[in-house]
């Protein structure tokens, strides 16, 4: 127990990090995966805050996100605030989302997808850990629309997830501010043949990964992912893609089977390119928040 907290039971919530993006789906789509993060809330004498795993680095005070959004929903910072992590932090793997969203269910919030949306900014990462599995959720009137989409169950993936971190921020700062005409309705079309894949992987096809919008926009920012992007696909993956703002990539494959040959192809791509990092293979999480009282 930590010094100086009170005995009340805690409430515990636990949320998936998620892919966004996934290509042509700029801030639409989301997909929630099986890393995780957890957040305990109880009543204490003062605001006591303890981080275990990834993110463990970052301030253990009243200015980590998960305390912010603790207080700000109980109205008090007369709570002990715990954070265990499996989520690497900026690199676009949905963390701030998933953490904002299980804060603000461990302190009570009547809607923690609204709050991770508003604290977070990005509605398809916080619908993705909130409510699990694929997820389109475009912000309509300032809030997101959620709906839940199809997922062949049969599709397996594959993150590179280097150790750099890029932060959204700086990875949103490099983006055009118009895009062409020819530009939307490519990726439009493209859209339409992800969503359709993702639901039937036998239909899914190279092309629907494809992007002009952010992708090649943000190359500058880490410019061995090209590369990297052709060793997945090469080694098997259907589509390779941006994870989010990056600088982790995503790699969709038809099956576990051929999932196993792309991860130890990226761990090769990386250690060959000297980027310091890690192949996984996630699968998709399909329930989403949880809290436990």
């Amino acid at each position: 127990m930590v010094p100086g907290v009170g005995l009340r039971t805690a409430v515990r919530a636990r949320a998936p990090g998620s892919t966004s993006n996934i290509g042509p789906g700029f801030d639409v789509l989301g997909l929630a995966l099986d890393l995780y993060v957890e957040v305990e809330v109880r009543d204490a004498p003062r605001l006591v805050v303890r981080t275990e795993g990834e993110g463990s680095d970052l301030p253990q005070d009243e200015t980590h996100l998960a305390a912010r959004v603790a207080v700000a929903v109980r109205g008090s910072d007369r709570i002990a605030v715990t954070v265990r992590s499996e989520i690497p932090v900026g690199r676009g793997l949905g963390s701030s989302a998933a953490l904002a969203a299980a804060a603000a269910a461990a302190a009570g919030a009547d809607d923690p997808l609204a709050v991770a949306t508003r604290v977070d900014g990005h509605g398809e990462n916080a619908a993705a850990s909130v409510v699990g599995g694929l997820v389109a959720a475009p912000l309509v009137s300032g809030s997101p629309v959620v709906r839940r989409l199809a997922l062949d169950p049969r599709l397996s993936f594959v993150v590179l997830v280097p150790d750099r971190r890029l932060e959204t921020a700086k990875a949103r700062a490099a983006l055009p501010t118009d895009v062409p005409f020819a530009d939307a309705v490519a990726n439009l079309g493209r859209l339409a043949l992800l969503v359709a894949g993702l639901s039937d992987a036998s239909a899914l096809v190279r092309a629907a990964g494809e992007d002009r919008l952010h992708q090649d926009a943000r190359a500058a920012l880490f410019p061995e992912a090209p590369e990297l992007l052709r060793a997945l696909e090469d080694a098997g993956a259907v589509l390779a893609c941006w994870s989010g703002a990056g600088p982790s990539l995503l790699a969709i494959c038809r099956s576990a089977a051929e999932a196993g040959p792309v991860r130890e192809a990226g761990a090769r791509a990386l250690e060959e390119l000297g980027v310091a990092g890690r192949a996984v293979e996630l699968r998709p999480d399909l329930t989403g928040l949880v809290v436990e009282r």
